[in-house]
């Protein structure tokens, strides 16, 4: 039996772009898969692949709270939440700051994760096991001096899942992330032409569901994956962190100021 037959996965944001693609893969490999979106469009998808569709504001803790509960209550249970619904930056952080914009990121691509992340825990933690996927970014790794507030939202993300992973590992649950580089999703738009142009690659969101299983297959806990055109996937290795974090015995050097 493989990693997904016979399980139950909730996945936020499925209705298209990379939850679609993760949706789909998933159902293929024998999961039974609850869509969770404020689109519509994610009941259509969720017939095509014999799931359920809950329409879901990842923003309300209540609507998480829900989607879960639709899972465990159609499907008898929960194995995997991917947490994968968000919203693209637009603008700078200096002249063009809408803080509007600004608490719309905060809503859907932080709220969304930690609502989404603590409705899964309630089940998985009671039943001793269960995986959780947050989409990131590699923007969540690295700057990103055209999109700052985007790039805020996504390494708290990772923050996240670095700091709950080992406090849920020892009751069977994982926590890792997802980092992928450019996708042609809704969310890049009309600056697709503009990337490749520069000579990016944008990946098609399948490629970020191919991940997503390799991750479920071969990752450890806290990690974060990212999704790139090139080599072998795997997780980013982060520095250690600095002595002077881990020495309590290290004295401050004149050159340390």
């Amino acid at each position: 039996m493989n990693t997904l037959d016979g399980k139950v996965a909730l996945v936020t944001g499925g209705a298209g772009g990379i939850g679609a693609a993760i949706a789909r893969r998933f159902a293929s490999g024998g999961a039974r898969v609850v869509i969770a979106d404020v689109d519509p469009t994610g009941e259509t998808i969720a017939r095509e692949i014999g799931g359920a569709f809950v329409r879901t504001d990842v923003a309300r803790r209540a609507d998480n709270t829900a989607a879960v509960r639709t899972a465990t209550e159609r499907f008898g249970g929960l194995d995997i939440a991917v947490l994968n619904a968000g919203i693209g930056g637009q603008g700078g952080f200096v002249e063009d700051f809408r803080p509007e914009h600004y608490r719309d990121l905060v809503s859907v691509n932080l709220d969304g994760v930690v609502y989404g992340m603590h409705a899964a825990l309630e089940v998985f933690t009671e039943q001793g096991s269960g995986a959780i996927l947050a989409t990131s970014s590699l923007a969540g790794v690295s700057e990103s001096p055209i999109n700052p507030l985007y790039a805020a939202t996504k390494h708290a993300v990772i923050g996240l899942v670095r700091s709950v992973a080992p406090t849920v590992a020892d009751r069977g649950v994982t926590v890792n992330a997802l980092c992928p580089t450019f996708i042609d999703t809704a969310i890049l738009g009309e600056a697709i032409p503009y990337i490749t142009d520069l000579g990016v690659a944008v990946l098609p969101p399948e490629r970020v569901a191919e991940v997503a299983e390799l991750v479920l297959v071969r990752g450890g806990t806290g990690e974060a994956w990212p999704v790139v055109p090139h080599g072998e996937p795997g997780p980013f290795a982060f520095p250690e962190l600095p002595s002077i974090m881990t020495d309590p015995n290290r004295q401050f050097a004149e050159d340390d100021s």
